[in-house]
């Protein structure tokens, strides 16, 4: 999936969820309880729950990594759980105690695209800071969607139904879009079952940083490629701070521009090849 494309279904998945999530929130009831922010907390605990967990598995989903589903989409929608029970409420503080309006529910959703953010960090192959600012812009603009939602529909329903739908959508596409934007090394697949599909390597380009592994096991590899003919583990990934260094781990051979390799430093633009997958590695200086 092309860089820019990830942002779409991020957006899409986002969207998704927050239907869930509104669905999800009216089966069980607007109103848990006599309190009103005991109430607004585990409301926004099952819809932050819901949009966490549909964007957690949009990368595992668009990459077909059923580990990094499970993963991501357990960890994202735990973080948002917490997230809208903190998010909700505090909203609602600010808007009856401060006065806050649409800029205090803006400031608290921001919170839960943070946090969301957060998540989607830890488990991607990005800083976690870029998906946090991802969150940030995210979740503040969905936030204002959502109130602004609430009064320009008459039926309470449907503005919670379009606003959630919107912030779903806007934190799951800001959070990919900042890390898109601000990617300085990816690899992008020209052949194979995951042709078009673009892997981020942020997360591992500093000194001193984790090893990642490319190969046909999603227990053995963070970069998962779904081909008969690459090992389980097929070949390491190490950076430097500046540039990737890649060595070869299986008995077929790794091979860059058609030279068999043992290791080297990759350069701008090489073409990698493993099994019957091609991919190309772009970096920006």
């Amino acid at each position: 999936m092309k860089r820019q494309m990830r942002t779409y279904y991020y957006a899409i998945f986002g969207a998704i969820g927050g239907l869930i999530g509104w669905q999800a929130s009216n089966l069980l009831g607007l109103s848990f309880g006599s309190n009103l922010y005991v109430s607004e907390a585990l409301v926004g605990a099952v819809v932050g729950a819901c949009i966490g967990l549909l964007i957690g598995i949009t990368e595992g989903a668009l990459t077909r990594n059923l580990i990094q589903v499970l993963r991501s989409g357990l960890f994202s929608g735990l973080l948002g759980a917490a997230a809208g029970a903190i998010g909700l409420p505090l909203s609602e503080f600010l808007f009856q105690i401060l006065g806050g309006g649409l800029a205090g529910r803006a400031l608290a959703w921001a919170l839960f695209g943070l946090l969301l953010g957060l998540a989607q960090g830890v488990v991607g192959k990005s800083q976690a800071w870029k998906g946090m600012l991802g969150g940030l812009i995210g979740g503040g603009l969905g936030g204002a969607l959502l109130e602004g939602s609430r009064t320009l529909f008459s039926d309470p329903l449907i503005g919670k139904l379009v606003g959630l739908i919107l912030l779903g959508a806007s934190v799951g596409a800001f959070i990919s879009l900042i890390v898109t934007l601000l990617s300085r090394a990816w690899l992008e697949v020209t052949s194979g079952k995951l042709k078009g599909t673009e892997f981020i390597l942020d997360k591992f380009v500093r000194a001193g940083g984790p090893a990642i592994a490319i190969g046909s096991s999603p227990l053995k590899s963070e970069i998962v490629l779904p081909d008969p003919d690459i090992a389980p583990q097929h070949a390491m990934l190490t950076g430097d701070g500046a540039r990737f260094t890649i060595k070869d781990m299986s008995l077929s051979g790794t091979f860059i521009n058609k030279k068999r390799i043992e290791r080297t430093e990759l350069a701008n633009r090489q073409v990698i090849r493993m099994g019957n997958t091609e991919m190309v590695y772009y970096e920006k200086r």
